[in-house]
Formats: structure tokens, C-alpha cells, sequence
């Protein structure tokens, strides 16, 4: 079985498998879905209710991402992995707000904390990870003989 090959890759894979589930989730059961959210699933829905529409939107686009992450993590994709961090903190911020505005029920600040915390911690992997990279290259590159002249001359 093949997995992630970073620290970083094991945070992508952990997040697009959550966010695949929690897509799943949607999908086979609506009324589970909206309970994780703090959303109300009532027993009947008036005329113009997109209520499910919206459900389902969100949990397919959830089990898309969370797809793509998994391959991106198995792949050690880490361009793509540096792409989603700043935008991992928008949504965080997002959903905060919407939260502090009442746009959205209490219980979205676990989907901010959820997506912030996410992407500090891909965020920390990579910063560790090029690190430990600029390390070892600098420490393999250095040659005894030729380390202090600037023109690799050894004098």
C-alpha cells in the first residue's frame, strides 16, 4: 500500500481523508450531516427550501477535495500542498466571521478551528521540511578542501 512519503504529505492525507468522509456523510445521510453542522433538519420543508440542494453541493465538493488531497498527499505534491495553506486560513477565516456575524450557526467555528489548524500544520511541516532540505544540501555541497575559497579554488 502506497502512503505519504512527508510529514507534510501525512497532514494532506489526513485532511482529504476527513474532508472524503465528511463528504460521504452528506451524501448517504442529509440529516446527519446538517446535526454535525448545528443545522436543524426539520421533519417537512416549505416551498423554496434549497436546504438539501446545498447539502448536497457541499458534501460532493467535500468528497472531490478530499479525493484530490489524498492523491496530492500520495503523489508528495508540494506545490499543491503550499497552494492550500493560505487558502485553508481564508476559509478559517470565513467561517469565523460568519460565525461572529450570525451568518452561521455556533458550531462552524469546529469546521474554522478544523481548517486553521490544518493548514498551520502543513504550513509548519513544509517550513521544517525545506529547512531540513536547505540543511542537508548545504552539508553535502560543502567539500573540505574547497570550503574556504570563494572561487571553490581550495586556496
Amino acid at each position: 500500500m502506497r502512503t505519504p512519503r512527508s510529514a507534510s504529505g501525512w497532514t494532506m492525507a489526513a485532511f482529504g481523508a476527513l474532508a472524503a468522509a465528511l463528504g460521504a456523510v452528506g451524501l448517504i445521510a442529509p440529516a446527519a450531516q446538517l446535526s454535525l453542522l448545528g443545522l436543524a433538519a426539520p421533519d417537512a420543508r416549505g416551498s423554496g427550501d434549497l436546504t438539501p440542494a446545498f447539502v448536497t453541493a457541499s458534501s460532493m465538493a467535500a468528497l472531490n477535495m478530499g479525493v484530490y488531497y489524498v492523491l496530492a498527499a500520495l503523489a508528495d505534491w508540494r506545490a499543491f500542498f503550499r497552494w492550500t495553506v493560505p487558502f485553508r486560513l481564508l476559509t478559517c477565516t470565513v467561517f469565523t466571521v460568519a460565525v461572529i456575524g450570525g451568518r452561521a450557526p455556533d458550531a462552524f467555528i469546529g469546521v474554522a478551528v478544523w481548517e486553521g489548524l490544518g493548514a498551520v500544520a502543513t504550513g509548519t511541516a513544509l517550513r521544517y521540511e525545506r529547512r531540513a532540505e536547505a540543511t542537508a544540501a548545504g552539508s553535502a555541497g560543502a567539500d573540505p578542501a574547497t570550503a574556504g575559497a570563494p572561487d571553490g579554488s581550495g586556496a
